[in-house]
C-alpha cells in the first residue's frame, strides 16, 4: 500500500504483551518520517485498533528525550540518580567505534582477571521480537562464556504450573473467547493489560455470558464485571481447591473426561477433602456461600472459560495456585467445548528455530568451554552485592529497566553504585538504570528494525518490518551484539549475519504448526495462523490426549515429575513467608502490599512520557487503602504517609477508596525518577516462588504511617 508520497508499512508491536498487535506505519517517503501508526484491520485479533499507550507511540519514537548517540560517564560524575532532564551532564558524546571498542576491551579485562563469569547479561522482554529477545546477545554471551541469566522475573512460576499439568504451554483462542457462557478472569485484568481480548468478552457478555473477576483490587475489569470477587492475595489456590472441593461433592464433575483423559483423579480427591467452603472463607476472605456459587456457576456453566494472567503466580505459592486454576477445566471437561477452557499463555505453540537464532553450541568455543554458571534475575541485588566465586564485576542491561522493575531496589542500586563495577546499559531513553551506567548505547524501537515474532495470547505469527531509519546513531540488538562478537576477535561468521539471516533462520523449522509460515508469506500477508490441523476448524486444545506432552500423557493432577523432585506433587495453599497468615513480620507489618502494575505503562516503559503520564495521573503517587485500615491510623484521603517495612519506605499519598479488601494497600509501578527518587520495588524482597524460581513481588509485608505534610513523596531508605 503506498501512494507517490507516503507508503504503509507493517510492523509489530514487540512490548511486552500478549496481544501481540500487527500494526500499520504511515511513512512520508520524502522525509522518511512516520506519520501515523494504527492498527491493522486485516489482523483477526488487533481488528484494526491499538491499546491507549501504542497508539501514541509515535510520541515514544520521535520524543525530545530519546538516548541517540553513544555517551560515556564523565571522569568523576558518581553513579546514581540523575534529576530528569539534566542526564546528560553527566556523560559526553563519543563516537560509535570507541564505544565498541571501550566495552570489548574491558569485557576482555575482566573476563582475563576475574574469569569470564564475572560478566553477567540482564535482560528480559523490553523486546518480545525473535531476534530482540534472544539471538544475537545470547550468541555474544553463549562465546563470551559469560554467567547466564535465569529470565524468571515475570511468568516462570505459572509457565511451570501449566507444564506441570499440561506438558505445554497452550490454551484457547482469544477469539473463541465469545462462544463461552461464562468468563472467569482470575487475576487478569484484561481491561488494562490485554485488551484485545475485550471485544470477544463483550460481545459473549452481549450474548447473555456472565464475566466474573477475581482479583484483590478493583482493576478496570473488575469494575465493569458481572461480579468481582475480592480476594486476599496469596490464597488463590484455597479458593480454587475449594471449588474442587463443591464440584465433586455435588457430582458437578466430568467423569468421562477425566477418565480418559487426566492422571491422579484419586489423589486430588483425598486433597480436596480438606478444603471445604468454610475453611477457604478462612483463608481467602470470600464468604462460604460465595464460594459455593461461585463452583456451581463456573461447573454448570457450558462452555465456562478461565483467562488466567499473571497476577496469581507473583505469589509465593504462585506455582501451586496456577496449577490448581489450571485444573479446573479438566475437572469440568470445558475443552470439549468451543469457547470452553482456559488461556494463560500460547507461547507453546510459536516453534521457531531458536537453536539456530542462540546457538547455544558457542559455549563450547568459550574460555570454560562450557556454559556459564546461572543467576536468578530476580535476584539481581544478590548477585551485584553478595555472590562470590567470582564476584559480579560487569553488567551489560538490555532489554529492561532494573533499577525500578528489580525487586529489593535498595539492594539493587547499592549493587549498581559499586565503582568497581562496569555497567553498559542499551536503551532508548535515560532510564533509571542508565543513571548508573559508565556507557550508554541508544537503542532502536521496534518502526527502526526488522524482527519475526509470535505471541503468547494469540496463534498469529508475524513479520515486522523495519518502517524508518534509525533515529541517530540508534542500533538494534543484532547490529550491536554482532559488533561486539567481532571487536572481541570471535572468529565465527555467525557475527557478521544481518537481521534478514536471522529471519530466514528463525522460520527454518520442521514443526508441523509451523508448516506454511514464510518469510515470503508474512511479507504479503503481514500474519500467518499457525496450522494445528489439516482442514479449518475449532481449535479444540486438550480435547484429546494428543495435546498432552505430560510423562501420562494426560492432564496431571497429580505431578510424578515434581514429587521426583521433592515438591509437593498436589496444589496445597501454603500460606507465604509475608503474608498476614504467617507469623513473620505479621505483627510489625500488618498490611499486604500490592505492587501493581500501572494500567497506562508497560512496566516500567512508557513511564517517563508525559501523554502517557497524564492518562495515568489519577493514581501517580498514591497509597490506595481500605477504610477500615486508615481508620485507625488516622488516616484520610489525601493524607501524606509513609508506607515501610524492613527493606525501605517511601512517601505517597493516602487515597481511602473501595479498590483494595480490608488488609491490602497498593500502588503502582513507574520510574523512581518521576516518582520522588524510589519505587515500589523497595519495599518488595527477593524471596522466590515455589516452582519456576519467580519473582514474588505481591508476597510483601508492610505498615502505613500518616507524616507531616511538608515531608517529600518517594523517599526510600535503607
Amino acid at each position: 500500500m503506498q501512494s507517490m508520497s507516503r507508503k504503509v508499512v507493517h510492523a509489530v508491536c514487540s512490548h511486552d504483551c500478549p496481544d501481540s498487535c500487527g500494526v500499520l506505519v504511515t511513512v512520508e517517503e520524502l522525509t522518511g518520517r512516520a506519520t501515523k501508526i494504527q492498527g491493522d484491520p486485516s489482523h483477526p485479533v488487533t481488528q484494526g485498533f491499538l491499546c491507549g499507550k501504542v497508539a501514541k507511540y509515535l510520541d515514544r519514537v520521535y520524543s525530545p528525550d530519546r538516548l541517540l548517540h553513544p555517551m560515556r560517564r564523565k571522569a568523576g560524575v558518581a553513579k546514581g540518580p540523575l534529576p530528569q532532564g539534566q542526564e546528560s551532564q553527566a556523560f559526553e558524546r563519543i563516537r560509535w567505534e570507541e564505544a565498541l571498542d571501550t566495552v570489548a576491551a574491558r569485557l576482555a579485562a575482566i573476563s582475563r582477571e576475574h574469569g569470564p563469569e564475572s560478566i553477567l547479561p540482564y535482560s528480559y522482554a523490553g523486546t518480545i521480537g525473535q531476534l530482540g529477545y534472544g539471538s544475537m546477545d545470547r550468541r555474544f554471551f553463549y562465546r563470551l562464556g559469560a554467567s547466564q541469566l535465569d529470565r524468571t522475573i515475570c511468568s516462570t512460576a505459572g509457565e511451570a504450573a501449566m507444564l506441570s499439568v499440561y506438558g505445554v504451554k497452550l490454551g484457547m483462542e482469544p477469539q473463541d473467547f465469545r462462544h463461552a457462557r461464562l468468563i472467569l478472569a482470575w487475576g487478569a485484568n484484561i481491561h488494562g493489560n490485554n485488551i484485545h481480548l475485550w471485544p470477544f468478552v463483550e460481545e459473549a457478555r452481549r450474548n447473555g455470558a456472565r464475566l466474573i473477576v477475581i482479583d484483590p483490587y478493583q482493576t478496570r475489569t473488575a469494575k465493569a464485571a458481572d461480579w468481582h470477587i475480592a480476594i486476599r492475595p496469596g490464597t488463590d489456590t484455597a479458593l480454587a481447591l475449594a471449588m474442587m472441593h463443591v464440584i465433586v461433592a455435588e457430582g458437578l464433575h466430568n467423569a468421562d473426561y477425566i477418565a480418559a483423559h487426566t492422571h491422579g483423579f484419586a489423589q486430588l480427591q483425598q486433597r480436596i477433602a480438606g478444603y471445604s467452603p468454610a475453611y477457604a472463607a478462612e483463608v481467602t476472605g470470600i464468604a462460604a456461600e460465595d464460594i459455593l456459587r461461585l463452583a456451581r456457576e463456573y461447573a454448570t456453566a457450558s462452555p465456562a472459560a478461565i483467562r488466567l494472567n499473571y497476577g496469581i503466580q507473583r505469589g509465593e505459592n504462585g506455582g501451586a495456585a496456577a496449577r490448581a486454576v489450571a485444573m479446573l477445566p479438566c475437572l469440568t471437561g470445558a475443552w470439549l467445548q468451543q469457547g470452553g477452557g482456559l488461556q494463560f499463555s500460547t507461547s507453546s505453540a510459536f516453534a521457531f528455530n531458536k537453536n539456530a537464532l542462540q546457538m547455544p553450541e558457542l559455549m563450547q568455543a568459550s574460555p570454560l568451554g562450557r556454559g556459564g554458571r546461572t543467576l536468578n534475575m530476580s535476584q539481581l541485588g544478590m548477585a551485584l552485592t553478595q555472590v562470590d566465586d567470582p564476584p559480579v564485576k560487569a553488567l551489560f542491561v538490555y532489554n529492561s529497566n532494573p533499577a525500578a522493575v528489580a525487586p529489593n531496589q535498595n539492594e539493587v542500586l547499592r549493587g549498581m553504585r559499586r565503582d568497581d563495577l562496569f555497567l553498559v546499559v542499551h536503551e532508548q531513553f535515560f532510564t533509571d538504570t542508565a543513571d548508573y551506567a559508565d556507557i550508554l548505547l541508544p537503542a532502536t524501537t521496534f518502526l527502526e528494525h526488522t524482527d519475526v515474532q509470535g505471541a503468547y495470547g494469540h496463534y498469529y505469527a508475524q513479520l515486522s518490518q523495519q518502517a524508518i531509519a534509525p533515529l541517530g546513531e540508534a542500533r538494534s540488538n543484532v547490529w550491536l551484539f554482532g559488533q561486539l562478537g567481532q571487536k572481541m576477535g570471535f572468529p565465527e561468521v555467525c557475527f557478521r549475519e544481518t537481521e534478514d539471516d536471522l529471519v530466514n533462520q528463525a522460520l527454518d523449522t520442521s514443526h508441523p504448526w509451523m508448516q506454511g509460515i514464510t518469510r515470503e508469506r508474512l511479507e504479503k500477508e503481514g500474519h500467518a495462523h499457525l496450522r494445528f490441523a489439516a482442514e479449518e476448524k475449532p481449535l479444540l486444545a486438550f480435547s484429546d490426549n494428543s495435546w498432552f506432552q505430560t510423562p501420562s500423557g494426560r492432564a496431571e493432577f497429580y505431578s510424578e515429575t515434581l514429587a521426583a523432585q521433592g515438591k509437593d506433587p498436589l496444589p496445597a495453599h501454603v500460606p507465604a513467608t509475608e503474608s498476614r497468615n504467617s507469623s513473620l513480620n505479621a505483627k510489625s507489618f500488618p498490611l499486604e502490599m500490592l505492587a501493581r502494575k500501572a494500567d497506562n505503562y508497560m512496566n516500567s516503559t512508557f513511564a517517563n512520557l508525559p501523554g502517557h503520564q497524564r492518562m495515568e495521573a489519577a493514581t501517580a503517587g498514591q497509597l490506595e487503602m481500605h477504610s477500615s485500615d486508615a481508620g485507625p491510623r488516622g488516616i484520610q484521603t489525601g493524607d501524606a504517609v509513609e508506607v515501610f517495612n524492613a527493606r525501605g519506605r517511601l512517601r505517597l499519598r493516602a487515597t481511602v477508596n473501595g479498590s483494595v479488601p480490608a488488609g491490602v494497600v497498593a500502588s503502582r509501578l513507574s520510574w523512581n525518577k518521576v516518582s520522588g527518587g524510589a519505587g515500589v520495588n523497595v519495599l518488595t524482597s527477593e524471596r522466590l516462588t515455589d516452582l519456576g524460581g519467580g519473582a514474588t513481588f505481591y508476597s510483601t509485608l508492610v505498615e502505613v504511617r500518616k507524616v507531616a505534610r511538608n515531608k517529600a513523596a518517594g523517599v526510600a531508605a535503607e
